[in-house]
């Protein structure tokens, strides 16, 4: 029996409510790969990746001396949530998101949660994603967030907490359905007799999402994907999503202002474009606007996109939400906009910039994870309990020097799901990131990218740190 010898641990095991105790959900997966051997789930592991590698499913790593351009590591045990818990996170993911969208619509127009005190000026001005080029902004239908990429994790007692936002070009949904695809052929039994959520449909959705953005009295719209190119660490990413929506995938080089509107140029002369999916950070969109040393943008869109003859998807500005001191404040926007209480929470979180939470944060970082307010994809962090000594006074004086950009959090002991080691299972932490699409109404796609830390003990699921992924099945009554 393959998972005789699994030993759940002292975490939530996702799959496992304690040694040979499977939880209900999992019990047909349990039941079929302990019918395998070690060597056929080897060779169903080995079979699996060599498909997304044929698949060209890959990412990149920037400044990697080992070469830029990797194939994601994948784990065929999948995550499993069952459907009542779905429905709580489904529910939170949407007020979330909400909430967001009318904090975005309000910093960038009237201002009122920062007249009403709920949210320092000062964070928000001193937020590198605050960019004033977009007050005064109205997107198609006021809606800012098309496309949310929420961090979700799970602690040792099972419960859940909203880990961070990624409102900007959040990634990763692509591995969601590749993932998906192997799986149903490497446990094709299991799907035939489980009743898993599909996760297929999301490019249809996310192309729905994109064209109600265009002008209403347009019949046939033009919807682009705009990627910075082939060195992009996403690029595998942006031309999946461009081929299975059915549009064209371009890069700035591609794209004019041309006569008031952003122009595609095409072997039959210019094309008007009416909504641009982007996967192009604010600042290197427009080097008019943003950034003159900007390559990747098309000079004059910002003002096609004022004029509102383009849509954007991201709205420009969104990556204040991203600043990991403003995530903070998200529970309090719930309550200032919705007159609602948060159904996920935050993790508990200190603010470096207070004076007091700092001074407990100093003494405490030996025991605390410390985060850059505006990094991502696990750089700008600190582990304090593995951190060595000089790593935890590099930081001290980092903090002090810059208060404004730190935040500290618990060490959470994240949940662990039963990964393939060799020949045997062992425990991998993991997190979630639920795809969130806002169009006509919210959409939460089932599921998302299961992240896993693949080196023992580590907490950083990135696949730039070393991490990989596992499909993620939401399991119906």
């Amino acid at each position: 029996m393959q998972f005789d010898d699994y030993e759940p641990g002292n975490f939530y095991d996702e799959l496992f409510a304690a040694k040979g105790e499977p939880r209900p959900d999992a019990m047909p997966l349990i039941d079929r790969i302990n019918s395998l051997s070690p060597e056929e789930v080897q060779r169903r592991q080995q079979a699996a990746q060599i498909a997304l590698f044929k698949m060209g499913v890959t990412f990149n790593v920037y400044s990697d001396n080992q070469g830029t351009e990797r194939i994601i590591p994948f784990d065929l045990i999948p995550r499993i949530v069952s459907a009542n818990e779905w429905a709580t996170l489904e529910k939170g993911l949407e007020q979330r998101i909400y909430a967001l969208n009318l904090f975005l619509a309000d910093i960038y127009n009237e201002q009122k949660i920062l007249r009403d005190g709920i949210i320092p000026s000062e964070i928000i001005y001193s937020a590198s994603g605050f960019l004033k080029p977009c007050m005064g902004l109205k997107p198609p239908g006021g809606i800012w967030c098309h496309i949310t990429g929420t961090d979700l994790v799970r602690d040792r007692d099972g419960q859940w907490f909203v880990l961070e936002d990624n409102l900007r070009c959040p990634s990763g949904v692509s591995y969601v359905l590749e993932n998906r695809r192997v799986m149903k052929s490497t446990f094709p039994l299991v799907f035939n007799t489980m009743q898993i959520q599909p996760v297929e449909e999301y490019p249809s959705h996310l192309l729905e999402t994109l064209l109600n953005l265009a002008p209403p009295h347009l019949t046939d719209p033009t919807v682009v994907v705009l990627t910075p190119g082939i060195y992009n660490s996403a690029y595998f990413e942006h031309s999946f999503l461009a081929q299975q929506m059915g549009v064209e995938l371009v890069e700035g080089r591609d794209l004019i202002v041309a006569d008031g509107y952003l122009q595609m140029r095409t072997t039959k002369g210019l094309k008007r474009v009416d909504v641009v999916y982007r996967r192009i950070d604010d600042i290197f969109i427009d080097p008019k606007a943003f950034r003159p040393d900007s390559l990747l943008g098309i000079p004059g869109l910002m003002d096609v996109y004022r004029a509102g003859k383009v849509a954007l998807a991201n709205a420009l500005g969104t990556g204040v939400a991203d600043d990991k001191v403003i995530y903070s404040y998200v529970p309090a926007m719930i309550r200032y906009y919705l007159n609602e209480e948060p159904i996920l929470a935050n993790v508990p979180t200190y603010l470096c910039w207070e004076q007091q939470q700092q001074q407990h944060v100093l003494a405490n970082l030996d025991k605390l994870v410390v985060k850059a307010a505006d990094e991502s994809g696990g750089y700008g962090m600190l582990i304090g309990p593995i951190a060595t000594s000089a790593e935890r006074e590099d930081f001290a004086g980092r903090i002090q020097a810059s208060p404004r950009n730190y935040i500290a959090q618990p060490t959470l002991s994240l949940s662990r799901v039963p990964t393939l080691v060799d020949d045997h299972f062992e425990g991998r932490h993991v997190d979630l990131r639920p795809y969130i699409l806002y169009g006509k109404k919210i959409y939460v796609s089932p599921g998302g990218l299961t992240r896993v830390a693949l080196r023992k003990d580590s907490l950083v699921v990135n696949s730039s740190q070393g991490g990989g992924s596992k499909d993620t099945w939401v399991v119906c009554e």
